[in-house]
């Protein structure tokens, strides 16, 4: 009798755990089924277009994130909400309408929207409070719809060409602009849409979130550093511009090209996330310390 009374909670346990391994298995092959043609071409979309290539590290840090609250997690009561299911339910929905209208982008952000709502569905709202970051982190894992894209690109190339050739103008070099072409005594430069600035300004905002997660403590530190990212990625791009022309109307147009344009694109990129540490830490140094920061000082 004691051995039986002993042995019941060993047995009870391993029941649980038995089915929680079940059900995670269960939901994977729901979930396989579900988005078997989707993340493929998401992959896919990640190894082909550079625009998306930090595609491949945005699940690996969003994993992270989780396994960094692992023992939250832990310590956190169940309470599974009837609103998570209304989610999953939506988000399948979002599937479906995607598929039926060939809509890549609505079919990939569905799989944020499951996520959410099987968290919710199966932990509760303080589960799904602590994972709101790393499973909405995942948006930045899919493109773009193009027709965001198109609306932005024209206004960041018109924008670009006029930045630089104000620049180009302080040190009174002879350049006028028409639209997107930036005319110079030797030369004519076209800003096309690969030197619009969308590709570096969508990496950096990833950057950004994750710099700004990591490193700050209040919500509206966070937000303006990742705000701060869309004038920075701006700025920076027109400054390659510009460094381009001054190349090409002192040594040559292929003097601005091949190597060079590789070149800078990379650094520029490290110039702007080298302004973004630069803002993190001037944040962190001046800003008040919060309520909370506060009360564990006294």
């Amino acid at each position: 009798m004691v051995q039986e009374k002993v042995m019941e909670p060993w047995h009870a346990k391993w029941h649980a755990v038995g089915w929680r391994i079940t059900q995670g298995v269960l939901l994977a092959a729901v979930f396989g089924y579900l988005y078997a043609s989707v993340v493929p071409a998401l992959v896919a979309d990640w190894e082909n277009d550079p625009d998306y290539s930090h595609g491949f590290l945005i699940p690996i840090l969003s994993v992270y994130f989780l396994w960094e609250k692992r023992h939250t997690f832990l310590a956190l009561p169940r309470q599974p909400s009837v609103m998570g299911l209304c989610t999953l339910l939506g988000g399948i929905a979002l599937l479906l309408v995607g598929h039926v209208g060939a809509e890549l982008f609505l079919m990939r952000a569905s799989i944020v929207v499951v996520l959410f709502g099987l968290t919710l569905y199966l932990g509760g709202w303080q589960y799904l409070r602590r994972m709101t970051f790393p499973l909405g982190f995942l948006l930045f894992m899919i493109p773009w719809p193009a027709l965001i894209l198109n609306m932005l690109t024209f206004p960041l190339q018109l924008l670009a060409a006029r930045l630089s050739t104000a620049s180009l103008q302080l040190i009174d070099l002879p350049v006028y602009r028409e639209g997107n072409v930036i005319f110079l005594p030797h030369t004519t430069l076209e800003v096309v849409e690969a030197c619009s600035g969308i590709r570096s300004l969508v990496s950096l905002l990833a950057l950004a979130v994750v710099f700004a997660y990591v490193t700050q403590h209040h919500l509206w530190k966070i937000v303006l550093l990742v705000l701060s990212a869309i004038p920075i990625a701006i700025v920076t791009n027109a400054f390659r511009i510009w460094g381009t022309g001054m190349l090409a109307h002192f040594y040559g147009i292929q003097a601005a090209e091949g190597f060079y344009h590789s070149f800078t694109g990379w650094l520029v990129f490290v110039i702007a996330f080298l302004l973004l540490i630069a803002e993190g830490f001037i944040l962190s140094r001046f800003a008040k310390p919060s309520i909370v920061e506060k009360g564990n000082e006294v």
